[in-house]
């Protein structure tokens, strides 16, 4: 009996450590959670900033219902007002004005022909006056007639060099915080991450990879034509004036498909551009995402929607709460705006 009891005490002693053990683990794992970094730091907690979560988490879970296969975690952004603000103009477009001036020098015929004289006086209103015609003369100008390597050239100098008017600061500052975050959690979780932009591919190739982390073979923009030329043992492709392709609008799915080859589960836009990638994206079966960026916040950054110039929100915030695409406040939803505010 003594015995009996002797060994009963001493299982009860290991029962007892064991479950000592088996608490002090999970303690431990509760510390280890509660002191996990909060992946998206500049996003405010709140219904969207859950949703986001909460989709990958569900993307992301093996063996949960709407696991997706690494290999099909696919990501797609657009760039102008959804990764880096787009006012008082479009990036691009304050590259070609700025290109233009430079330029001039060489052709002092430019100061009484539109569109060029426009831009040379400050008058963008002219410049507008002359339509798609005028805009694709500036492009030209600006952007063609020499090789695919020159004008990374040209556009890297430019990127690090030319600051916004409002802010003082080069263009690549003013890219948006909780953007950089979210792109990196997704990356974090098995995504690949591309841009899909009714920019110039070959404007933006040169520089996103620094500023994003998105390799140049992962964007998909507007191209102009090229041509592949031998000279001697040197290989050129070359820009030449026309437009091949518009990524833009109904052109993004059509992008996708061409370029990425499969469809993303996860879209992200800002503007009426995009309504056609965010649907090819979201009205699939599975689990599916789309995020829209109103911009909100007049005092950090700008407030615009359906009457915008540039990244006119009005059709596809109409449509987001039919299709369940999250809609972020900016002014609400984020603590900061851009990465120089920390």
């Amino acid at each position: 009996m003594m015995r009996a009891a002797g060994q009963l005490s001493r299982r009860a002693v290991l029962g007892l450590c064991a479950g000592l053990s088996l608490f002090g683990s999970l303690a431990l794992s509760g510390a280890a959670s509660a002191q996990a970094p909060d992946p998206l730091p500049s996003w405010n907690d709140g219904a969207t900033k859950t949703a986001i979560v909460d989709f990958v988490t569900r993307t992301t879970t093996t063996g949960g219902p709407d696991f997706v296969e690494v290999g099909d975690r696919i990501a797609t952004f657009d760039n102008d007002g959804t990764l880096w603000s787009e006012q008082p103009m479009y990036f691009q477009a304050a590259f070609i004005l700025d290109r233009i001036k430079t330029l001039a020098k060489d052709h002092p015929e430019w100061k009484e022909q539109q569109p060029f004289k426009g831009v040379l006086e400050g008058d963008i209103e002219a410049v507008m006056a002359t339509g798609n015609q005028g805009l694709g003369e500036l492009l030209a100008a600006s952007s063609t007639g020499m090789s695919v390597e020159e004008f990374a050239a040209v556009v890297k100098d430019w990127i690090q060099t030319a600051k916004h008017p409002r802010f003082d600061r080069p263009y690549v500052e003013l890219v948006f915080q909780p953007m950089l975050e979210l792109l990196a959690y997704l990356r974090a979780n098995g995504y690949q991450t591309f841009i899909v932009s009714g920019g110039g591919i070959e404007f933006m190739r040169p520089w996103v990879e620094g500023v994003y982390g998105i390799p140049p073979q992962q964007v998909v923009g507007s191209s102009g034509k090229t041509e592949f030329k031998l000279d001697g043992d040197k290989p050129e492709i070359l820009k030449l004036p026309g437009i091949e392709f518009v990524d833009d609008g109904p052109g993004k799915p059509v992008g996708i498909n061409r370029f990425i080859g499969k469809r993303p589960v996860f879209a992200a836009g800002n503007s009426d551009g995009d309504l056609q990638m965010l649907q090819w994206t979201t009205l699939n079966t599975g689990p599916r995402m789309g995020i829209i960026i109103h911009h909100t916040d007049a005092k950090r950054e700008w407030a615009y929607d359906r009457d915008s110039h540039f990244g006119r929100l009005d059709k596809a915030l109409d449509e987001a709460p039919k299709r369940g695409w999250v809609v972020v406040d900016m002014k609400n939803d984020w603590k900061i705006i851009y990465p120089f505010e920390k």
